[in-house]
This record gives structure tokens, C-alpha cells and sequence, in this order.
């Protein structure tokens, strides 16, 4: 079964993977810098971003802590990630990738399914 995913905004039905590179640019240039996208068999997929780094999380269900994508011998941590409800947080730069892979690896997630192969990632389950 092909999965479809929905922006978590109250929009339009099912999304491309052009379609949600689409979305994400659009939000980040309006300053809403986290967007859910939610997956026809339960998954959702969250990138908040602060324009130069993202944090990409996939979440298999509800309740489920997820993955999320990991840049490896990064240092430091970035801050300026704002979430809808107005919280401001900060990653280590290692719990982050940056936005041109964010946005990689959702087009690979939303188009075919899954992490691209070559992407770090972290369970925290």
C-alpha cells in the first residue's frame, strides 16, 4: 500500500514529495518554521527548523518517541528553533542537519517511504 501525506495545517488532501518541499519552503519564508506532515498509515514526519539547520523527526504512531535524522561529529548546538505554540528551543548541531539535507530527506521519506539509505539518524525509542 502507497503511503500519503497531508500537511498538518487544515489544507489540502495528499502532498507530492515536490508538493511538501513545496509547503516547508513556503512556511520557513513566512516564518512558521514547524510543519507536521502527517502519513496515511499513522506516521508523522516533523522538521522545525531554524533556517539553517533542522531538526527532522518520523514518528511511527501516536505515542511512538520516533527518529530523527542526525549529522554525526557535529559540534556545538544552534538555537532559533521556533515552535508553533511560540517556544523557542536549541539542538546540538549533532541532533540537527542542515536545511538542503532537511529537505532531502523528507522528499526521500514522502516519496518513496523511508530514510534515504545514506542518511544518519538516531532512534529514541
Amino acid at each position: 500500500m502507497v503511503e500519503f501525506w497531508t500537511v498538518d495545517d487544515g489544507g489540502a488532501g495528499p502532498v507530492s514529495s515536490e508538493g511538501a518541499l513545496e509547503t516547508l519552503r513556503a512556511r520557513i519564508g513566512a516564518g512558521r518554521l514547524e510543519t507536521w506532515l502527517i502519513g496515511s498509515a499513522g506516521r508523522s514526519l516533523a522538521v522545525v527548523t531554524n533556517t539553517e539547520r533542522a531538526m527532522v523527526m518520523l514518528l511511527d504512531g501516536e505515542g511512538d518517541p520516533g527518529e530523527h535524522a542526525a549529522d554525526p561529529g557535529a559540534r556545538g548546538s544552534s538555537g532559533g528553533f521556533v515552535l508553533a505554540d511560540g517556544q523557542h528551543d536549541e539542538y546540538p548541531d549533532e541532533d540537527t542537519v542542515p536545511i538542503g539535507e532537511a529537505f532531502r530527506i523528507v522528499d526521500h521519506i514522502v516519496g518513496g517511504g523511508s530514510w534515504p539509505a545514506d542518511a544518519h539518524r538516531v532512534s529514541d525509542r
